[in-house]
């Protein structure tokens, strides 16, 4: 006997229940048709979308689910369907994954190991399940989970119990370079620990600032992994189980469910994990929010170059805008290069000359403050200039302003990241310098376009660094370690001076400066998030707060 499953890695659209109910009736009627498969299974929360947040708490939605759960039901037939949604039930709400076939919901699982953290918060929503689920699909017992209760051995023995031949994991697990890779050991050890295949189905697109990578998997009894998908793709896959007699310790004779070996698609690299990340995680942020395109400022700085480069391999060169202001490029030979990298890439760019802009500007504001216009420094004016033209021409154009700013820079409030908090979305916010250096080394890699001297100048240039107060330091490789330590890491000055070897003071410096920046951060753009620290939403020290400053 063999039973075909479906693999669907679906990108859905957050509280678009009719959308994304469309699009699963449309993707279980190609898996029966094209794929032959029996049994599709979906991801966590997906006639939802995820995560849904306080679209949850809306009156409508139990109406709009049970809606949308009769539609499938009437127009899906002749397979079955695994699917994650939400479902109010005796006065509670639940994470579930339903059983679905020709006009009948056969069953229905509950999520056990609800999420007090990270992004999802299930805790704050959800009602706790405390039963396994087994359902019989075509012969096979299946033991159904939904996303954390793979990571506790209880849900999984309780399914074990119950007779479950095979587990399905509906998940939607976001993108951690922290963790890459480590998904795989917790299904490995549970797979071995009960001695059955598991099928992983993760959620695949993007979604505010967490990207949902996909990579479904299949694990056999033994933990080894037989099938992967492939990772930032959406699209249906498939597994076959099959069966086979064998003798247990009570003499008795029981089949054996075991996946068939299938494609395994190579693993990817940190930088090409985070790389495809930022692409899905820009390229869904303009789509679903119904932007035309993006336009960028360019700068001398490499993450202009490195932003610009991720919105055209996002979008596509004729939805991608650069705009030079005459103030921004001080270095003849780096703004040439930055206009060949767009000519290079297919993006129209316009210079705009801001220096006529400043002088009325500068007059209007000093009869406000009484201050000669001499006085006033040109430096904020020009950014602000600059942003404001950005803003309202791409206002004009539907698009949205990418800023280019990195992890480094807006840590420490560098001069140059003022007034980029006002754009729609920062593609490299939750990138350290350093990465941004070796991701423009990974995309050169694919093909030569960010010229080698924006790479080398960024190298070599610490400018910024007298701006803050911390000229000694080396290199922006330094200052991340610094940062990470701090601030991802909670580490103290005495432990970060121990691990570093920098001066104290210029390590209590930059300490100053990250606390000292956090209202800057909390206006910042939206952006992708890929570190682990940032699982918990606006994490970040109080704007007001008391602790010990003495620094």
């Amino acid at each position: 006997m063999t039973l075909k499953v479906a693999i669907a890695q679906v990108d859905m659209l957050v509280g678009g229940i009719k959308q994304n109910c469309q699009t699963i009736i449309d993707i279980a009627i190609k898996a029966r048709d094209e794929g032959v498969a029996r049994v599709i299974v979906f991801p966590e929360l997906s006639l939802m979308g995820y995560p849904p947040e306080d679209l949850l708490l809306k009156p409508e939605l139990a109406s709009e689910v049970e809606s949308a759960l009769a539609d499938i039901l009437e127009q899906v037939k002749d397979i079955y369907l695994v699917l994650g949604y939400p479902k109010h039930l005796d006065g509670g709400l639940y994470n579930c994954a339903g059983v679905l076939f020709n006009g009948v919901l056969i069953a229905e699982y509950h999520k056990q190991k609800l999420l007090d953290y990270r992004m999802s918060d299930d805790k704050r929503y959800f009602e706790t399940g405390n039963e396994a689920l087994v359902c019989d699909i075509d012969g096979v017992r299946v033991g159904l989970s939904i996303s954390e209760d793979i990571h506790h051995d209880g849900p999984v023995a309780l399914a074990k119990e119950a007779g479950a031949q095979v587990l399905f994991n509906l998940s939607a697990l976001p993108l951690n370079i922290e963790k890459t890779g480590g998904e795989e050991a917790v299904f490995h050890q549970r797979a071995k620990e009960v001695n059955l295949p598991i099928i992983y189905v993760n959620y695949m697109g993007a979604q505010d600032e967490f990207v949902f990578a996909g990579g479904s998997f299949v694990v056999n009894s033994e933990g080894v992994k037989v099938y992967q998908a492939p990772w930032y793709e959406v699209g249906l896959h498939y597994i076959d189980l099959t069966s086979r007699p064998v003798i247990n310790a009570e003499g008795e004779e029981v089949y054996l469910i075991e996946p068939v070996s299938g494609y395994i698609c190579p693993p990817l690299s940190i930088e090409k994990h985070v790389y495809q990340g930022l692409v899905l995680g820009l390229k869904d942020y303009v789509k679903k929010n119904g932007f035309t395109g993006v336009m960028i400022g360019l700068t001398q700085g490499v993450g202009s170059a490195l932003s610009l480069t991720i919105a055209v391999d996002a979008l596509g060169a004729d939805n991608v805008k650069g705009v030079i202001c005459s103030h921004t490029i001080h270095n003849t030979e780096i703004g040439v290069s930055l206009v060949a990298l767009a000519h290079h890439l297919g993006v129209a760019v316009e210079q705009l000359d801001t220096t006529p802009m400043i002088a009325p500007y500068k007059a209007s504001l000093s009869l406000l403050t009484k201050k000669h216009a001499e006085t006033i420094s040109n430096t904020r004016l020009e950014i602000r200039m600059r942003s404001m033209l950005l803003l309202s021409l791409a206002e004009d154009l539907g698009y949205a302003v990418l800023s280019s700013r990195h992890k480094s820079e807006i840590m420490i409030g560098a001069e140059s990241h003022y007034d980029e908090r006002f754009m729609n979305f920062a593609v490299l916010q939750d990138i350290f310098m350093n990465q941004v250096l070796q991701l423009c080394l990974y995309r050169n890699s694919l093909s030569a376009v960010i010229p080698v001297s924006v790479i080398q100048d960024a190298i070599l240039d610490t400018g910024t660094f007298s701006q803050v107060g911390i000229a000694p330091l080396s290199s922006y490789a330094a200052l991340d370690k610094v940062l990470d330590l701090y601030k991802e890491q909670n580490y103290n000055l005495e432990s970060i001076v121990y691990l570093t070897k920098i001066e104290a003071t210029i390590i209590a410096r930059i300490m100053q400066l990250v606390d000292e920046n956090t209202p800057k951060r909390r206006f910042a753009p939206l952006s992708v998030k890929v570190a682990n620290a940032n699982y918990v939403r606006s994490a970040d020290y109080p704007m007001t707060h008391g602790w010990n400053k003495n620094y």
